[in-house]
């Protein structure tokens, strides 16, 4: 194993390659690289609108059909290597070194753990997924709906199920994908001393290669994977705030306002870039955590509230119960759920793993690799599980014991951003609580693509976190151009295809991390 350099090396300090260029301090050629082609994809896409979306269609397809089995393994690899290192004398090592302090308290570290990693998605597919999946239940499990009619002996089976399949995406496994990455980079920024960028995390398998050519193809790859996971997140945001303004307000929903809506919120994230990550997105961040929280409580004390308590204890066994079958993905006969809901959940986390992973990072020194697994994977997990459970049991309980058919109906004609307003259609003060999950969406946009414009920054700047505002700007603004393209391009199959595009590669990657995790947790004192 290559002897681990420490931060004053030569090649190794964060910009030592950089090129300053009117006022910008830029890690060449990864900067450059990564600019020129997603500036291309944006104008070639807006010249091309009417075949861009056929192509990235089928592109989709193609790459979840194939190589399913690339993402099913990875990610089931990624829980096994967490749970095995929370379990080991690995445990015990501190992010930082044995007397690092935690810069910030749990409450505003689990605030931007969650904004980062999922606001946007549990807004979108809450209530959405758990009733789709109740309509298709995976695993052979029989449809509870036959010709219109519900089928009373099949409603039970499938609302289990319904629940197993949306937790199994939302729970150990995305966030075990984002614990490897965060891991990874923080032991080799706090312990080894090098830079913040995602090559320094393959230092303990490359050795100095890293300051080459490998390491400027990781850091651009990431940097790929970051933007088209980011657009995809701040697509589905953008959509499904403009459906509630459409519901609420009038809205008209066309292109025209759907793009001036994700350019207004892109400005406000430029001044929240401006601000810095503890005026920005730590305050953005808490802000939505009490928004969340009270939207949360609101539907549970409103809504069918004893069905929701016990419906958590419930549906954690049901998932944990059925989480080897939902994993494995030899001789399923369900391959439209594998592929187009599993294998585009794995591949968009995977996407997000540059961003999601680094920011957590960002956050995180101080804990020890025990505490930050344990709190990075079981506790989302849990707050995924009671999010799921009382939004989806919400709606799954509207259909079947009040026979209000607002978000079936979405379901049916698939229109999955009317489904949160459908389903807050029904309860008291509709009005407002739509209202707050308007907010909420446009919120975590913000907090989203501030924050991965500090990710995107910090690994095209070379490692640094303290490169010139104006780059982040920079990049704060293509991540709305993006996410604009892709919609115009081919709306939500064109956000999918991208993620999963980016997705694929970096899937590869992460599973090579873990060998050099693996590496450099041995030699930390424990």
């Amino acid at each position: 194993m290559a002897d681990t350099p420490v931060q004053e090396e030569p090649g190794l300090a964060p910009g030592q390659d950089n090129v300053r260029i009117m006022g910008l301090d830029v890690h060449n050629p990864v900067f450059f690289v990564s600019a020129v082609v997603i500036v291309a994809f944006v104008i070639v896409t807006l010249i091309f609108r009417e075949s861009a979306g056929p192509i990235l269609g089928g592109l989709r397809t193609w790459l979840t059909s194939t190589f399913d089995w690339v993402f099913m393994i990875s990610a089931n690899l990624f829980v096994i290597f967490c749970l095995v290192v929370v379990f080991t004398p690995f445990g015990k090592v501190r992010l930082g070194g044995k007397d690092a302090v935690a810069e910030y308290s749990y409450a505003g570290w689990f605030a931007m753990l969650f904004a980062a990693g999922m606001g946007i998605g549990l807004m979108f597919f809450g209530v959405l997924e758990p009733m789709y999946h109740f309509n298709n239940p995976p695993l052979g499990v029989a449809p509870p709906i036959v010709d219109g009619e519900v089928v009373p002996g099949a409603v039970e089976q499938a609302r289990e199920m319904a629940m197993a399949a949306t937790i199994f995406h939302w729970g150990l496994h995305p966030w075990a994908i984002y614990a490897v990455l965060a891991l990874s980079l923080s032991l080799a920024a706090y312990n080894k001393g090098l830079p913040l960028s995602i090559r320094s995390a393959f230092y303990p398998i490359f050795g100095e290669s890293v300051r080459g050519w490998i390491g400027h193809v990781i850091d651009t790859m990431a940097v790929f994977a970051t933007l088209f996971g980011l657009a995809t997140s701040l697509g589905l945001g953008a959509s499904q705030a403009m459906a509630g303004l459409n519901e609420l307000y009038g809205v008209e929903v066309s292109d025209t306002n759907t793009v001036l809506l994700i350019m207004g919120i892109t400005a406000v994230a430029l001044v929240s870039v401006v601000a810095g990550l503890d005026a920005g997105v730590k305050r953005l961040s808490e802000i939505n955590m009490v928004l969340a929280i009270t939207l949360l409580f609101f539907v549970i004390l409103l809504g069918p509230t004893l069905a929701i308590i016990t419906g958590f204890f419930n549906n954690t066994w049901i998932y944990v119960k059925n989480l080897p079958a939902l994993s494995n993905w030899i001789g399923r006969d369900d391959t439209d759920f594998v592929h187009g809901w599993t294998t585009f959940y794995w591949a968009w986390w995977i996407s997000w793993s540059p961003f999601v992973g680094m920011f957590i990072a960002r956050v995180s020194k101080g804990r020890t690799v025990r505490e930050f697994i344990t709190c990075v994977l079981i506790i989302p997990t849990l707050v995924s599980i009671l999010w799921m459970t009382t939004f989806g049991g919400t709606a799954m309980n509207q259909f079947l014991t009040e026979g209000y058919t607002g978000v079936q109906q979405t379901v049916v004609d698939y229109v999955p951003e009317l489904s949160l307003f459908a389903m807050l259609a029904d309860l008291p003060l509709a009005a407002i609580s739509s209202l707050i999950g308007i907010i909420l969406v446009i919120v975590f946009f913000v907090t989203s693509s501030d924050s991965g414009s500090l990710v995107i920054d910090t690994i095209t700047a070379g490692g640094k976190i303290d490169a010139p505002v104006a780059q982040r700007v920079f990049w704060a603004t293509f991540e709305g151009l993006v996410a604009i393209v892709l919609l115009l391009g081919g709306g939500l199959a064109a956000l999918q295809a991208g993620a999963i595009a980016t997705g694929f590669p970096f899937a590869i990657l992460l599973v090579l991390m873990l060998y050099a995790t693996w590496r450099a947790l041995a030699t930390e004192e424990r």
